[in-house]
């Protein structure tokens, strides 16, 4: 981008002055950068535009005002508590009576797997998984029956811990 005659001269001149300008607003130095920074970006977009140049300083104190209200008014909608809500807990690990059929299924070809988490983790239909997969309807069927068909065999033929989750 070509450089707008006279904008490299505004900063230059008006930076210590916004920083000022800035850390009155804020109270913090490193907010009022921040501020400066953000209103001199949308005044270089503007720049081509402005007819009085001379208004500059006003176009970006109203611009530094505005976006500092923008940060005030988010902050004022938070609603700080001395205590946090009750969450829910949702438990990312399988449970250890689920543990083995998630590594039997870990143990699976990937298409197989991915066919299978689809499938029933996610209950898609077979079109649906053919279209995340890009692969077939008909591979989908014939990729979920093999899968199920090493899971059922390795499964049954496991200790009779694994057995018991079928």
């Amino acid at each position: 981008m070509d450089d707008e005659p006279g904008f490299d001269n505004f900063v230059a001149e008006q930076t210590d002055a916004l920083l000022r300008y800035g850390f009155v607003l804020t109270g913090n130095p490193h907010d009022a950068a921040d501020l400066v920074q953000e209103a001199l970006v949308r005044l270089r977009g503007a720049w081509p535009r402005m007819r009085r140049k001379d208004r500059s300083h006003t176009y970006v104190r109203t611009t530094m005002a505005r976006l500092h209200i923008s940060v005030w008014r988010r902050h004022r909608r938070e609603h700080l508590t001395a205590e946090p809500p009750d969450r829910v807990h949702h438990e990312v690990l399988p449970s250890d009576e689920d543990q083995g059929l998630w590594e039997e299924l870990a143990a699976l070809p990937r298409r197989q797997r991915a066919v299978l988490v689809l499938r029933y983790y996610e209950q898609l239909s077979d079109a649906e998984i053919a279209k995340v997969l890009g692969i077939s309807p008909g591979t989908v069927r014939s990729q979920a029956f093999r899968g199920l068909d090493k899971l059922r065999s390795s499964l049954l033929s496991a200790p009779a811990t694994h057995r018991s989750m079928r």
